[in-house]
């Protein structure tokens, strides 16, 4: 497995969901840093690999290039079937699936929207990837309520559920925490002291090895 290599960013965090997925399944998998402050994933060298210019990427054992959390989570699965976080049964893949979706879009990119369209260092690029695109800032305080809105969902679900797809941790799990990470720190939106079951969750999850990866 060494020999696959994830070029990634520890400021990226869509990197870190991979990186926690990789360490959930305790593989060996070579990381190769790519630099967006020095706007890296721009040069010649990582568009050979990315043409989209965005990280993560992970480059299989035959040279494939496979960009996009899922695709990535989804390969790395498949290879290294032990410690399933995508599911074992068909009930299983398709509920961690729903709310892995879910964490993703209420949560996530909610998060990053809010984010791309305020940082102004971010100017004239308001969506990652190959194309320039001006920031939005009425979008800010509406990525800003999903994100409350994000929280109270998930409270109202972890009251039922230990982990947010049922009674095992999963990749639906990662989003979610690395989401709360991330809006805990870029939007300065933090659990509230009315949501006991998403704060029990989070300790639960985030005192999980795999976390500091």
């Amino acid at each position: 497995m060494s020999s696959i290599k994830l070029y990634q960013s520890s400021a990226s965090p869509n990197s870190r969901r991979v990186r926690i997925f990789i360490a959930e399944k305790a593989m060996d998998v070579t990381s190769v840093a790519v630099d967006l402050g020095a706007k890296e994933q721009f040069s010649a060298g990582y568009l050979a690999i990315n043409s989209r210019s965005m990280v993560p990427t992970l480059v299989t054992e035959d040279g494939t290039s496979i960009g996009e959390v899922p695709a990535i989570w989804r390969y790395l699965e498949e290879v290294h079937p032990a410690h399933p976080l995508l599911g074992s049964t068909p009930t299983e893949k398709a509920l961690i699936t729903l709310w892995e979706r879910r964490a993703e879009l209420d949560g996530f990119i909610a998060v990053m929207e809010a984010v791309r369209n305020a940082v102004p260092g971010l100017k004239g690029r308001a969506l990652a990837g190959p194309h320039a695109y001006e920031q939005i800032p009425e979008l800010v305080e509406r990525s800003k309520a999903r994100v409350v809105n994000f929280y109270a969902d998930m409270e109202k679900r972890l009251a039922d559920v230990p982990f947010l797809a049922g009674q095992h941790f999963s990749a639906a799990d990662i989003t979610a925490l690395v989401s709360v990470d991330f809006a805990t720190r870029a939007l300065s939106i933090a659990i509230g002291a009315d949501q006991p079951s998403l704060q029990k969750w989070y300790d639960t999850v985030s005192a999980r090895p795999s976390m500091s990866a």
